[in-house]
């Protein structure tokens, strides 16, 4: 696992700030609870995400700067979300790439770690608390395919006691989030969601767990939309009420 980090900076991210607090407030109490220091830098803004993948890469350096700056002093990153963690660790380096900032960016995607894995792999964490229900956990398409993530999250919610941890058939599919693709195709988005949702109630869950805040927001929205009594919760959520912490 390497050294163990005695102090972290949050990267909050836009919609954990805009529409779930409450993510960002469990995350710094399962860091703390773990024996780690938590600064949230106040001027932290959007990772510059939405430009880039939009295929404007100088609009989404100008934004990206300003992360440059906000945790250039960090010991280490944190963040709650797969998809803006795999935006500073994987294209942080090719956006930045030939420029004068490409060795901060890549000093930045090292020091980088999205929540669960630094959880599981940097601090050896393992669930705990109780929480009762059957659970299913939802991979996020970035933090799966760019940074591997899955099995960080299993690993964490099968260390909770009361919690059944029960699979999606199949295991992987995507939400139909993708940030801006849910708003240029709206109709194949809800198309997506609604498969997802289908799978989910067939496999009995009482709640959904995801580590994207964005996969949230799609699912349970259109879940709203359709009457279901499925839950909704980000991880941090979940193992920070299991522990008392929330």
């Amino acid at each position: 696992m390497g050294d163990r980090p005695r102090r972290v900076a949050l990267f909050a991210t836009c919609l954990v700030d805009l529409v779930a607090p409450e993510v960002a407030e469990a995350s710094v109490a399962l860091l703390r609870a773990a024996g780690v220091e938590v600064d949230v830098p106040p001027d932290q803004t959007c990772c510059g995400q939405p430009w880039w993948t939009s295929g404007f890469p100088e609009e989404a350096r100008r934004v990206a700067r300003g992360a440059l700056g906000a945790f250039e002093a960090a010991e280490a990153v944190v963040v709650p979300s797969g998809s803006c963690a795999a935006m500073l660790r994987s294209a942080y380096p090719r956006l930045f790439a030939g420029t004068g900032d490409e060795g901060r960016a890549r000093d930045l995607a090292a020091r980088t770690h999205e929540l669960s894995s630094f959880l599981v792999d940097v601090l050896g964490a393992s669930g705990g608390g109780r929480f009762e229900g059957r659970v299913a956990y939802h991979d996020g398409c970035h933090g799966l395919r760019e940074l591997g993530l899955g099995g960080q999250g299993r690993r964490l919610l099968a260390g909770v006691a009361g919690l059944e941890l029960v699979e999606i058939d199949p295991p992987v599919a995507c939400c139909g989030f993708g940030g801006a693709f849910s708003l240029r195709l709206p109709e194949l988005a809800e198309a997506m969601a609604d498969d997802e949702l289908a799978r989910v109630e067939a496999a009995g869950a009482e709640a959904v767990v995801a580590g994207d805040p964005g996969c949230l927001l799609h699912l349970g929205g259109r879940g709203s939309r359709r009457g279901s009594r499925v839950r909704f919760l980000h991880l941090a959520v979940l193992l920070a009420r299991a522990r008392g912490l929330a």
